[in-house]
């Protein structure tokens, strides 16, 4: 008889308990940044809001027990949602999008990674599903109504009421939020993460068809924005020096510039890339910066080859492996180069064993090429020290000159490594994740220098040019309190954590001599125009977004995926406008104003271009191009 008494339906009971847990979440567990009171509303409203119309759906389903039902497994669902989201942010400070979720072929190898992401108390957020349970199975007859035709209308009108609420006070907190969507933790913060993947699931459909309605006359505005914005008729110096010559690149997982000539318990962190710094042969460049997204490595790799840059949500390795590309490879192929790729991994994981195909890369040495045991492994594939021994004899054996790409594994998430191979201890914080990078870190800095020695034995160094570049960064803003540890700082500010997207990158010209450290802003995007041009290959009928590094006629900024970019001057980030050298905060900008900062006049170039590499993308535009008839 008790429970006959309780009117409150249970949708509302379920939406209601649902959005305490989501606000929870969204509130302390992801770490969003709140700057304003607006933002606060939002975040404490849009739970209830997202949970309470989601759960009413079940008011237009007749049978009670479907009713129950439906409330139920909505919960039960949207916990998973909630929970392969926070573990993905744990890793990688983001959010889940549609075509990451295909990318199931990652999945085997990413077994040690999701388990050192999952916590205890996580059962936690699974309590509200029990409680959701036991109230269905309590309420089922007391909570569960039949309603009206006139009852449906009514809580339609009033469900759209706060539905465009919510997208109201979104779009006053930030104007065209959904037409410019680069940054995911605005969308998650602004209309939830439920919602965010609603949006996603539009955006990428709306992308699919792209490819259908694009035609060459695409190319012809993209053309014109590179002869007037980006390209440049200068050659530098250093152009044609290394004609004939091998490459020798060299991607060194994870390695963020802040270790380089840094020191941790009193030792270099990492000896022998700090000697490369001061070496002669050596270009080293210190603002360089990762412009990967979530493809991370494979987003590298994209960067590298073709100069375009990596797509807003998934890797576009997945996504469009089956596009006509006119990727560096193809154009060294042309010149009398074989362009190989040694990674001691399974040639599925990031698609791989396709992409490759579609960027002509000839030969891809996976794991199957090395001689893997219990002994020589880490999590991912080989050491690294054994991956440089056991890569040298195929390099040897290859037909100079030779283009070939060397993928290390060792210093990759969660960074384990044994106890005997650490000749640096980790660091002592908060941070596990951070404690243990620096060994391996060491470690790889280790292996490097080894294959330099080996190389030098082969007979292999003086014919090549030798590139190291850090692929993306290893810590995430999840370990940001440790990170103003190490660094000495009081916090990690927006302004703080672009700069920790700075990773190394080393051009070594045995014999050159006139090398030096260069301070230009640089990223990822300028290598294919910079390696073609050493080599004195003509990319002029090429399309690309990068400049030649060693020539000063640029377009002056570099572009972060989510629409942050670095000028020689500024740095912009959170909507915020900095001095790039003292870090100083210039002002914010204000959507829709002309008179903003000194950064206003940059953003529409920068969302400009990187749509015009979006277009290429998805709409396969090379595919309208002969590139050998030019």
């Amino acid at each position: 008889m008790e429970t006959r008494r309780i009117n409150i339906p249970l949708f509302l009971l379920a939406g209601f308990i649902f959005g305490v847990k989501t606000y929870i979440v969204y509130r302390f567990i992801f770490q969003i940044e709140i700057d304003n009171f607006m933002q606060e509303l939002i975040i404490l409203l849009n739970p209830f809001i997202t949970s309470i119309v989601f759960f009413g759906i079940s008011i237009w389903i007749q049978n009670p027990l479907k009713q129950n039902a439906f409330i139920r497994y909505s919960a039960l669902i949207g916990t998973i949602i909630i929970y392969f989201n926070l573990l993905f942010y744990r890793s990688f400070t983001d959010f889940i999008t549609i075509p990451q979720l295909f990318q199931t072929s990652n999945l085997s190898d990413l077994s040690t990674s999701i388990i050192s992401l999952i916590k205890i108390y996580d059962i936690l957020l699974f309590v509200d599903v029990l409680i959701i349970w036991y109230l269905c199975k309590k309420l089922k007859d007391s909570g569960i109504k039949v309603y009206t035709k006139r009852n449906k209308i009514l809580a339609l009108v009033i469900f759209l009421l706060m539905l465009s609420g919510n997208f109201l006070l979104a779009e006053m907190e930030r104007p065209q939020l959904l037409s410019r969507g680069f940054d995911r933790e605005y969308l998650v913060k602004n209309i939830g993460i439920f919602y965010f993947h609603v949006y996603d699931i539009v955006v990428q459909s709306k992308m699919r068809s792209q490819r259908v309605l694009a035609d060459d006359n695409d190319l012809i505005t993209i053309k014109k924005y590179l002869k007037d914005e980006v390209r440049s008729d200068q050659r530098s110096n250093l152009y044609g020096i290394g004609k004939e010559k091998n490459i020798i690149f060299i991607s060194a997982e994870s390695v963020q510039s802040f270790v380089i000539n840094n020191e941790l318990n009193g030792e270099e962190i990492t000896p022998f890339l700090n000697s490369l710094v001061h070496d002669k042969d050596t270009f080293y460049f210190e603002n360089f910066y990762h412009q990967t997204a979530q493809g991370k490595t494979s987003d590298s790799e994209f960067l590298t080859e073709n100069s375009l840059y990596p797509l807003p949500g998934g890797a576009v390795f997945f996504t469009h492996a089956q596009n006509e590309y006119h990727a560096m490879p193809e154009i060294l192929k042309e010149n009398n180069y074989e362009s190989v790729v040694f990674h001691a991994n399974t040639n599925s994981f990031w698609n791989r064993n396709q992409m490759y195909n579609s960027l002509n890369i000839d030969q891809f040495y996976d794991k199957d090429f090395y001689d893997v045991s219990e002994d020589n492994e880490i999590g991912w594939g080989l050491k690294d020290k054994e991956f440089f021994i056991q890569t040298l004899p195929y390099l040897r054996d290859l037909d100079q000159p030779f283009y070939a790409k060397l993928i290390t594994i060792t210093n990759h998430f969660p960074f384990e490594l044994d106890e005997g191979d650490r000749t640096i201890e980790p660091y002592d914080s908060n941070s596990n994740t951070l404690n243990n990078y620096f060994p391996t870190v060491r470690y790889m800095d280790e292996a490097i220098e080894q294959f330099f020695i080996q190389l030098k034995a082969a007979g292999l160094y003086e014919d090549s040019i030798i590139i190291i570049m850090g692929d993306h960064d290893g810590i995430s803003a999840n370990h940001n309190k440790a990170m103003a540890e190490f660094l000495d700082k009081e916090e990690i500010t927006p302004y703080d954590y672009l700069q920790l997207q700075r990773v190394p990158f080393f051009i070594h010209i045995p014999g050159y001599g006139e090398g030096e450290v260069m301070s230009k802003i640089s990223g990822q995007i300028d290598i294919k125009p910079t390696v073609l041009h050493l080599l004195g290959i003509d990319t002029e009928h090429d399309i690309y977004f990068g400049n030649d590094l060693f020539h000063d006629d640029r377009k002056g900024f570099i572009v972060q995926r989510n629409g942050n970019f670095i000028s020689e001057e500024y740095l912009y980030t959170n909507n915020t406008c900095y001095d790039r050298e003292s870090g100083d905060v210039i002002g914010v900008d204000s959507e829709g104003k002309e008179d903003g900062t000194p950064c206003t006049p940059f953003k529409a170039a920068v969302q400009q271009e990187l749509e015009y590499s979006d277009q290429i993308i998805y709409g396969d535009l090379f595919r309208f191009i002969d590139f050998e008839a030019k």
